[in-house]
């Protein structure tokens, strides 16, 4: 099977969307003759021409409220926002106008859009360039939000966001872009929205998490195992809607529960899941639930050693999971 990175992944699921139906096209800043800033969308301009990959001026709010007329209109645009920092222009269209319209039409009026979000940190880029934005979007009900960890479950559920009737933010860590890679099938295949994956099974801790930090949790895990401790991982892939029986079903095994994620604690999708546990599974816990995340600050600090100690890494999470497991 062949060995891809999560941004071939994602420029190949798009490409054969595209291939299968002609209402899928792709607008966004530098991402016809360029292929995108990161080359997603690299050699589409000349295969599928320039009524369906549109380079767009720097405008995110006209590039969204586009894309959503499109969509009421029956077309499946893709909009790209360059860098998660630049999506809060978009907000008026697409949580005030395109998460709630298929709702307010009771079904008449889907909105098959897909908004592509590169986000996340630890490629130095400070203040402008690293936000973690998927807690505002999860808290918006009409909104399906994807957040894929490896080059498969990109592919396959970004597949399926593009079939899909309602709008989804999928947003793709850029440090996974080039940095992880495995193994994709050639054959079509799709994967569900709204199931998680047990990334490894275990039996004294579950640790929950998604997008970049899953592959920490896995090194920790490893590394654990050769002290007596059995960790399994989740990996959420799908914040909104979240698989709440893999959680439950984890923790009721496990009886310990560790949550990690980058994006700042307060608030957050670490939140939602220590929420979860606590209302559906308090009686089988035998220690805190436990969360490890980026720090409440405002912004992701430049310096080099300030953004290490904001982001969560392999040996806070082997640290968070001795401390758990230790009760």
């Amino acid at each position: 099977m062949p060995v891809k990175s999560v941004i071939e992944a994602v420029r190949e699921a798009m490409q054969e969307e595209m291939r299968r139906d002609d209402r899928v096209f792709v607008m966004g800043e530098d991402v016809g003759q360029r292929g995108g800033v990161f080359l997603a969308t690299q050699g589409f301009l000349e295969e599928f021409g320039s009524t369906r990959i549109m380079d767009t001026p720097l405008a995110e709010a006209s590039i969204m409220g586009i894309a959503v007329g499109a969509a009421f209109r029956g077309l499946r645009p893709i909009p790209e926002v360059e860098f998660a920092d630049f999506v809060w222009p978009t907000v008026n269209q697409l949580i005030g106008e395109a998460a709630r319209v298929y709702y307010g039409t009771n079904g008449a009026l889907p909105v098959p859009m897909v908004v592509r979000i590169p986000y996340g940190g630890g490629i130095r880029g400070g203040l402008f360039h690293s936000q973690n934005v998927e807690a505002y979007f999860c808290h918006t009900p009409g909104l399906k939000v994807i957040a894929p960890s490896n080059p498969y479950d990109a592919k396959g559920l970004l597949k399926s966001a593009i079939r899909d009737n309602n709008p989804v933010v999928f947003l793709e860590h850029k440090k996974t872009y080039r940095l992880v890679r495995g193994e994709v099938p050639d054959n079509e295949y799709v994967l569900p929205i709204g199931k998680a994956d047990v990334k490894r099974f275990g039996s004294n801790v579950t640790v929950v998490s998604y997008g970049l930090m899953v592959h920490y949790c896995l090194e920790a895990a490893e590394a654990l195992e050769s002290e007596g401790i059995s960790v399994e991982v989740i990996d959420l892939r799908t914040l909104k809607p979240l698989d709440t029986d893999t959680i439950l079903e984890s923790v009721k095994k496990t009886a310990k529960l560790l949550i990690v994620h980058e994006a700042n604690l307060t608030c957050g999708v670490g939140a939602e899941v220590a929420a979860l546990v606590a209302d559906k599974a308090f009686e089988y816990l035998d220690g805190p639930i436990t969360r490890l995340c980026g720090e409440d600050i405002p912004a992701m600090p430049f310096a080099i050693t300030l953004e290490e100690a904001y982001m969560p890494n392999t040996g806070k999470v082997s640290e968070a999971l001795r401390k758990l497991a230790a009760y």
